[in-house]
This record gives C-alpha cells, structure tokens and sequence, in this order.
C-alpha cells in the first residue's frame, strides 16, 4: 500500500483546526538541517527521561560525528541512514569499511525489558538486522541486571518482558543460527570481563559521568561495569570494529566503554621525537619546527633538542599556536636534553604489558630501535604498522587487544501526543504487542504538525519536520521506499496534503504493520525455544 497515491480531501470539507484533525499542535520538533526546534540544554543520562532537545549540541558538547559525512562509504545503507534518522556516530569508520571488504565486525545492542516493546525499539531491532545482514556478528542482549538494579524489576516481570522483546527481535528477522542471544545475568564470560574492566574504572570517574554518590546502589554500580563487558564482549574472541545503536542518552555508556578499551590495552603507540614524553600540544610544537629546521645548518648535521629550543624560544609567543604554559613545559624538557637528535620515530608504550608481551614486542619489531625501561622507540615502521603489531602481540600473550567501540545513534521518536515517547504514558507510543485496532486508534487521535485550518495548510504547506505522524511514515511506515517518504514529506510542506487524510492512510499502514508483525512472532515461538538463550532467570524468586 505504501506506493498507492496518498488519500484526497476529505468528503466533510474544510475541517475545523490543524490542517483537517482537530489535534493540538506539538511541541517543537526536527528540522532538516538536523537540528531541533526548542531549547539548546542537553542532557545525557542512560537512566533518566530528559530528551536531547538540540541534536547540533551533540556534535559540539560530546564530540558526536554527523553521519551525513560518512553515508557516502556505508554500503546499501538503511533507509534510517538515508532518511538521517541515524544522524550521528562515534568512529562507525573502521566498521563501514570492514563490511565493505567483507572483513570481520560486530554489531551489540542491548534492551531493559521495563515494558513491552513499542515502535521506538524497532528502530535497535533494526539497526541489528541490517548490520547482521550486511555480514556483521550479530548480539543481542536482556540488560536484566541493570532492569533489576537501576529500576527495581522483579526476576519474574523481566522474564516476562525479556521473551516479548525477543520474539519481537526474530520476527522481524534477527537470525539465531547466525547471531548470538544472551542475558547478562547468565552469561558468565560477561560477569568475568566485567570484573577485569572494574580494575579499571574507580567511583570517582561514576560520580563524574552518571552523578552516582553515596546512596547509589553498590548494585548498579556494577551494571554499568556489567554493561561495559557487554559492549566489548564481541571481541573476546578476537579483536574487531564492533558498533554499539543506541539512542543519544546512552552515548555516557560509549564513551566510558571506549576509555576502558583503551586502558585495557597493553600498549599504547604514539609518535615521538625523543626519548622522553611529550604532551599532545607539545609534540605538535616539535614537529612543527622538525619540519620548519634545517639540520644541514648545524654543525654536524644533526637536529638536536637544544637547536628546536632555542628556535621556540626566540619565536614570539603570539606566533605560537599554543600557549604560555605549554611552551614553557615543553621548552624546559627540550633544554635539559641538550643535544639529543631529535629524530621522529614511532613509540610503543607499556601500559600495562607483562614482561613475556614487553619482551615478545621488542624481539617483533625490525629495524632500528631503542629500547627504554618503559617503552620501545622504532624508527622503520609508521603508526598503522606499529598499532596492528601491537594488537598482535597483546593477543598472542594473552591480552585482549580491544579496539574502541564505534557507535551509531538514532533520533528520539517523538510522542505520539506531542512530547516524548514514553513508555508509562499509553497514548504516546504505540507497543508492538497493541491490538491493531487500537493501533490504528492511537494513530488517528495522534498530534499532527498541521496549521490551524485547512485553507492555511493549503496555503503554508504542513509542519512535517514538527509532526508525530510524518515519522512514522520517515521511521516505519514507508519501509524501504524512500520516493513514497519523500512525496508524504512534500506533499505535507507543499500544502496538498491535509491532516486527516494524512492519519487515516499512517492509521491503516500501522494497523497493517501490527497485523503482520504480530502472525510473525506467533511463527518465531518455536524459534525462540530453540535459541540459545535462558528464557527463564535462575535468580527468579
């Protein structure tokens, strides 16, 4: 039905309020520039039920990436992707690029089974499928320690919830045979990573990211070490780019993950010009004038530490991109090693190395090298080089030699009577276990982005980026036809659509939708009790 042309005018004529419904106007929605209408306050709380009410802070405030900009190198994207509903990423890079040349990938997210799944879950499940279609290792996870720990959930209603998600998950195409179903209280190479990654993490850095103090559950502390396992638990068996879909609120998460990966490391590789550390900003300031020195103007034609001091030095500090304290640091490390070369060079740094990969890293690395108590200088291999052989040595003497996770992250929907998709408020959300009837009710008593008369919609065109209704057509309805999304979307702005003609067709697509989901998680039952996940929690009582 989603290619039929959209329904005329109504018989009844000129309806009385917002574009032919009678329905309020919502709050301030989407823009097209992938911006939001409203405030510019973000906040990102895994726990809470704040919205991000300015994507664009996203990409300022946490260093999110647009995905626009890498939408050109993702093979056969989602229409989620196309249609910007996927607007942001954390390093999705070396992923697109694994599943283009059919190289090794992961793709996790998990769910709180709190409630029943709704339409705004559907947008993980099939973030999941499409990755796990495009060749990646698929997981799937029941957060049943954080449902229990952070939101007081009983053993017998998170089974309950767990297998509605689940059947959900398969019916709309998940593959057990080929994906991996877990919970994470029965998972017991989870529980142990988790209690690895703990070594790393201390309470100081939770109270800083999620605001814990001194009446925070000992218990949820350890769910989000627990969810930290889970993130990099794809890669276990061997390291890979793994991606993480997940709403905006859970980016804390990501970050937090992408640091313990890192520190879990056994070395960490950088370039350096000496034999002693330098800062970020400090060794940009010594490659600058490597670069900018001649050595052929010193006496023995050797760059030394002393001849780039005395060059910053008599450089005046307004020249310098950089400021006063961190040209006095540096210039102070170069003074008191004199007349060291100075000499670029790729550095292996021991982290957290056993003696058998320290000594294993300086037998693997050809060429010339100098060997220092705590780390390892080549000059012959570049930085790529050096970061595989690394990874390769942690992981052959037993180390994990994890790579940051990436993450993509999808727009909020917007709730169907105007504020956020909530699960506690029935009239907002439509569950993917609602009656059909009462789906196609839910839809035609939605908020709509319509103008307050029919003459003015006709006349303004409709608020499609402000309109519940015109996301499920972006988000669901329209499936993978991007032309009948996008005449929905002129149609609207162009003022030749009108309200309720608008529901009554989103109406029948849903109930349509909720029909054949439904035959479909009646026909994955049996699926779901061969699959290879406890359906049931041993911790039930």
């Amino acid at each position: 039905m989603t290619g039929d042309d959209p329904l005329e005018e109504s018989e009844s004529g000129e309806p009385p309020t917002d574009g032919g419904d009678g329905t309020a106007d919502p709050q301030p929605g989407l823009r097209p520039d992938g911006g939001a209408a409203g405030a510019d306050d973000v906040a990102l709380d895994p726990w809470g039920s704040s919205s991000v009410s300015d994507y664009r802070n996203l990409f300022e405030e946490f260093g999110i990436e647009e995905f626009d900009d890498i939408l050109p190198d993702v093979a056969n994207p989602h229409y989620l992707m196309r249609r910007g509903v996927i607007f942001g990423h954390r390093d999705f890079g070396p992923v697109a690029e694994a599943l283009r040349n059919d190289e090794p990938a992961a793709v996790l997210s998990g769910f709180m089974p709190t409630g029943d799944p709704h339409i705004g879950h559907k947008l993980v499940f099939d973030e999941i499928i499409w990755h796990q279609q495009q060749g990646a290792d698929a997981y799937a996870l029941i957060a049943d320690l954080e449902a229990n720990s952070a939101r007081g959930m009983s053993w017998a209603e998170i089974d309950e919830h767990a297998r509605s998600y689940l059947l959900s998950l398969l019916a709309l195409g998940f593959d057990p045979e080929e994906g991996t179903l877990y919970r994470q209280s029965t998972n017991r190479e989870v529980q142990d990573l988790a209690f690895d990654l703990g070594a790393e993490a201390n309470f100081s850095e939770f109270q800083a990211i999620y605001g814990f103090d001194g009446e925070t559950d000992v218990s949820h502390m350890q769910s989000v070490v627990t969810q930290m396992a889970d993130i990099l638990y794809p890669q276990l068996e061997e390291p890979k780019p793994t991606v993480i879909p997940v709403g905006p609120d859970q980016d804390p998460h990501v970050r937090l993950a992408r640091d313990l990966a890192e520190r879990m490391r056994y070395f960490k590789v950088s370039e350096a010009y000496a034999s002693f550390e330098l800062e970020p900003d400090e060794r940009d300031l010594v490659a600058e004038y490597y670069d900018r020195l001649d050595p052929a103007e010193f006496d023995d034609d050797q760059l030394r530490c002393t001849h780039v001091a005395d060059a910053l030095a008599e450089t005046p500090l307004a020249e310098l991109e950089t400021d006063a304290d961190t040209l006095s640091s540096v210039l102070t490390k170069l003074e008191e090693a004199g007349m060291e070369p100075i000499r670029p060079r790729t550095r292996f740094f021991d982290r957290r190395a056993t003696e058998d990969a320290f000594e294993a890293l300086i037998d693997a690395v050809d060429g010339e090298k100098r060997v220092y108590e705590s780390h390892v200088d080549a000059f012959e291999i570049d930085r790529a080089e050096a970061e595989e052989l690394a990874r390769e040595i942690e992981v052959d003497t037993g180390g994990y030699g994890f790579q940051p996770p990436s993450s993509i992250y999808h727009r909020f929907m917007t709730g169907l009577t105007g504020g956020k998709m909530s699960s506690s408020i029935p009239a907002s959300h439509i569950s993917l276990l609602d009656d059909p009837e009462d789906g196609y009710d839910k839809v035609k008593s939605a908020t709509t982005g319509g103008r307050e008369t029919a003459e003015e919609q006709r006349e303004k065109g409709g608020r499609a980026d402000e309109c519940p209704v015109y996301e499920l057509y972006a988000y669901l309805l329209a499936g993978d036809d991007d032309e009948f999304a996008k005449r929905v979307y002129d149609e609207c702005v162009g003022g030749d659509r009108l309200c309720g003609d608008c529901k009554e067709q989103a109406a029948q697509l849903m109930q349509e939708f909720l029909t054949d989901h439904q035959e479909k998680r009646e026909e994955v039952e049996e699926l779901l009790e061969e699959a290879d996940i406890e359906l049931e929690s041993p911790r039930r009582r």
